[in-house]
């Protein structure tokens, strides 16, 4: 009786989570023509350290833009690569390009927020887009992102940038950032609300005026977070003005990680910070692991004994809302993967990502508690927390 009235409750979880998905990509939309001939200058902020295979695809990107009035500013993180030697022929290529000077990481900041936050000081523009040396940039990028402001009257536009995968690990794990997105985040309630708690951004692209910016107190306001994406839009939510989300996968794409070791240690460095509270996190995997996990084990073990001449004991109402669950979870994978651009098969790999996203969440726990952070070669100390 238990596990029927289990899979009842699976089955209806995976209802719900698909759901949502369907409401908040209806809400999302496609964006707008971009702008174009709009005076506003926009600053391109990259912060760069060791990214000389990137830095010059997308500086050059960007230079590409159908936007004409755009300045690119890089800040060179103490690079031990080419990074630097790559900049100053960029620079000396076109004068949009401009470096700010490095100076010693202060105590207390982490490498990216204080690269950002020199790069904003910097930075002349209307709008600031803070972006990663990884993304690549499709003409209309800038245009659409000002387009999207001004229709969706925000002070600060986030999107996440198609992702590319080319390994197994990347294209099992990536494409859940969509997953958590679209099935946990309310858009009807991040549009009509002002609530810190219903917003959401990608560290690869936060687009915000110069007003949010300064208003909510730019990078300094969290400036020991590894974690952007959450942070900003926070933040300009409470200074009293409004972020959005807007889809970008069509004008920007981006390989986050390259294999298994650096996908997991990339999504180890913040993934206990997006959620911010074990609770949430103990909630999480429960509800993961018994619900959109164990579904897929009562269907292996109803093959199992449909073959086995000793009766397994297989409740058949069971195995019938387990199939259920399961076939609404695979439609839901199915979307968001057409809508995404990402690999459609990963769709049946489902409880197989939900197990190793569960195992990152926790390893990013246990070093978040020790203080211990790492990322590009630099240790993220912090005094040990269960909140973020």
């Amino acid at each position: 009786m238990w596990l029927i009235v289990l899979m009842i409750v699976a089955a209806s979880v995976s209802a719900i989570l698909l759901t949502m998905t369907l409401i908040n990509l209806w809400v999302l939309g496609r964006p707008g023509v971009a702008v174009t001939g709009d005076p506003r200058l926009v600053s391109i902020c990259i912060p760069a350290r060791n990214e000389a295979p990137n830095i010059e695809a997308c500086v050059k990107g960007l230079l590409a833009s159908n936007h004409p009035n755009v300045e690119v500013l890089v800040y060179d993180d103490q690079s031990t690569d080419a990074t630097s030697t790559i900049l100053r022929s960029l620079c000396d290529i076109d004068p949009r390009v401009r470096t700010t000077p490095t100076l010693p990481l202060p105590e207390g900041w982490n490498g990216k927020q204080h690269a950002c936050w020199r790069l904003a000081a910097a930075a002349k523009g209307d709008w600031l887009l803070f972006t990663d040396a990884d993304v690549r940039f499709e003409p209309d990028a800038v245009g659409t992102a000002l387009s999207e402001a001004d229709r969706l009257q925000a002070d600060l536009i986030s999107g996440f940038p198609r992702q590319i995968t080319r390994t197994f690990a990347e294209s099992l794990i990536v494409p859940m950032i969509f997953f958590v997105l679209f099935s946990y985040l309310p858009f009807p309630r991040m549009r009509l609300s002002n609530d810190p708690a219903a917003s959401a951004g990608c560290g690869q692209f936060l687009f915000v005026s110069r007003r949010g910016y300064d208003a909510c107190g730019g990078h300094a306001g969290f400036k020991d977070s590894m974690h952007d994406g959450i942070r900003m839009p926070r933040a300009v939510r409470r200074a009293g003005l409004q972020s959005d989300l807007a889809d970008i996968t069509g004008v920007t794409s981006c390989r986050m990680y390259s294999g298994s070791a650096s996908t997991w240690r990339g999504f180890a460095k913040n993934a206990y910070e997006g959620l911010g509270s074990p609770f949430l996190l103990l909630f999480l995997s429960i509800t993961h692991l018994s619900a959109q996990v164990l579904p897929w084990m009562v269907l292996a073990w109803s093959g199992f004994a449909a073959f086995n001449p000793v009766p397994a004991g297989v409740n058949t109402v069971a195995v019938g809302w387990a199939a259920i669950a399961v076939a609404l979870m695979i439609v839901q994978r199915l979307i968001l993967a057409g809508w995404s651009r990402t690999p459609l098969w990963t769709a049946v790999l489902h409880p197989l990502a939900l197990l190793a996203v569960t195992a990152l969440q926790w390893h990013s726990f246990g070093i978040h508690l020790s203080g211990q952070r790492a990322w590009k070669g630099r240790i993220q100390r912090s005094t040990p927390s269960v909140a973020a």
